[in-house]
């Protein structure tokens, strides 16, 4: 089958918008009219309780990594390298967390589903992620922060590893994991905002 395929399959199954679905159907709310007004599982947590919150969480985390799963099954292609393809289904599924057709392209922050994708692409960098989300957490209380600091780790120690000498499949995974930062820290930019004027809220 043809690649562009599998891309967009990627990207329609991460636009499935699991908070918003579970918190019509198992509590009758709506997650964009509460709290954060955010369809991704921190605000699934706090306005449906920690049960929901992590089966979003769960859920969201997965659909980022079935997809790259998948690709990574077919192998290479005429058209794409060896990694390229599963890279670029990671990305879609992001992305389509993000941007959800299903939703006139409003969606979550993309943090849950790009840990799913980058976990399968590269466990050292992503485990590194994990590790910072924690401490960060543990330090600073603050969800928001936690996930900065994750998003921006993976790439850098994914290039102290492998980008620095890597073939075109590592430049790209290099390349969309920065470019991924860097969409993050945008849908993160109210956070921010709040972190600055003190108003950001903590955990427990």
């Amino acid at each position: 089958m043809e690649p562009a395929v599998f891309i967009l399959g990627s990207y329609l199954v991460g636009a499935i918008p699991f908070g918003l679905c579970l918190g019509k159907w198992l509590r009758g709310v709506d997650l964009r009219d509460r709290g954060s007004k955010n369809i991704g599982a921190t605000n699934a947590w706090r306005v449906l309780g920690r049960g929901i919150g992590l089966t979003v969480f769960l859920l969201d985390f997965a659909k980022g990594a079935g997809p790259v799963m998948v690709a990574q099954t077919l192998g290479p292609t005429e058209r794409l390298p060896e990694g390229v393809l599963a890279l670029l289904c990671g990305a879609a599924a992001i992305l389509g967390h993000i941007f959800p057709v299903y939703l006139g392209f409003r969606g979550g922050k993309g943090v849950a589903t790009a840990g799913g994708a980058f976990l399968v692409l590269n466990p050292l960098a992503t485990g590194a992620s994990l590790l910072t989300w924690l401490a960060l957490l543990a330090m600073f209380r603050m969800v928001a922060l936690a996930s900065l600091g994750a998003a921006w780790v993976f790439p850098l120690v994914f290039w102290y590893s492998r980008g620095r000498a890597g073939g075109v499949a590592d430049l790209t995974l290099l390349a969309a994991s920065t470019a991924m930062a860097l969409l993050i820290t945008l849908r993160h930019r109210t956070n921010l905002a709040r972190m600055f004027r003190g108003e950001e809220p903590r955990v427990g």
